[in-house]
């Protein structure tokens, strides 16, 4: 008897059950969703998704809300730009932050704390409070010098770069000061400039907290709305946009909303399935000493 109650606390059975509770309560609305885009027109507005659960055989599926959506309603050409929005809105940051983390974390210079403590103050300021410099900003640059910026990829990229790059060097610094400090005096000593030790030992030994911050930039690019309205403007219509006019375009219903905003989870589960063997690890790297 007293192997059998030690081998239930082994298994921590409270636990996982626990968890798999939690991980059901928070895929009801993504099976409901999917149900839902593969049902028909009549069946979404009168029923219930949940009926196709207890009467599986006896619903009208049909693949008509996908082909709608990407054919009709342009999502196909929202998600394109929604792709171009995000990808460089990541690897920026993140190209930017590495070089900047690298410096404050091997290279010895005046003022090294202050700067870093200024740019890890700036991650308060909330983007909306600068919407409205930034965009007089880009206005003056095309009217005074011609530099096109506004209305196009290019300003959603900037914008998004900027803002994050507080967080992405903060979490990179934090990660770095744990590298082995031995490893990289030896490759100076055997006559390693900076640029080398950063491209060939720092950048490697960073895939985690890299792959962790990529996450989250793209999850967030991903998903904005505001950024993306303001800057690239509604001719290029990113995805989030495009989900708000898909309701009440053409009067469909919901099953096209659905099929929609399911298109939109795709690239995003597939980036952080992914990336998730690095996301703990990176995260938590420089919390411990």
């Amino acid at each position: 008897m007293k192997t059998f109650f030690d081998s239930i606390r082994k298994f921590k059975i409270a636990s996982t059950l626990g968890l798999i509770v939690l991980v059901g309560i928070w895929s009801v609305p993504t099976v409901g969703l999917l149900i839902t885009a593969f049902r028909s027109k009549d069946s979404a507005a009168t029923t219930g998704w949940w009926d196709a659960l207890v009467n599986p055989f006896g619903q009208d599926w049909t693949l008509d809300a996908f082909t709608t959506v990407l054919e009709r309603d342009g999502m196909l050409q929202s998600l394109i730009s929604t792709i171009v929005v995000a990808i460089p809105s990541t690897v920026l940051p993140i190209l930017i932050a590495a070089n900047a983390a690298f410096a404050f974390t091997f290279i010895e210079f005046k003022g090294r704390e202050w700067i870093f403590g200024i740019v890890v103050g700036l991650m308060v300021i909330p983007l909306q409070a600068a919407l409205v410099p930034v965009l007089r900003g880009m206005v003056w640059l095309k009217k005074n010098l011609g530099i096109t910026i506004i209305g196009d990829y290019p300003g959603a990229w900037i914008v998004h770069a900027t803002f994050a790059l507080p967080l992405a060097i903060y979490i990179l610094r934090n990660y770095m000061m744990t590298l082995p400090v031995a490893l990289i005096e030896a490759a100076r000593v055997d006559g390693a400039t900076y640029y080398q030790i950063f491209w060939r030992l720092v950048m490697p030994m960073s895939i985690p907290a890299l792959a962790s911050f990529a996450i989250f930039q793209f999850m967030w690019v991903w998903n904005d709305y505001l950024i993306a309205f303001i800057f690239v403007g509604d001719e290029r219509t990113v995805m989030t946009y495009r989900l708000l006019r898909l309701l009440g375009q053409y009067g469909d219903g919901w099953q096209n909303v659905a099929a929609g905003s399911f298109l939109s989870l795709i690239i995003p589960l597939i980036v952080f399935f992914s990336l998730q063997r690095y996301f703990v690890r990176g995260l938590t790297a420089g919390a411990v000493k």
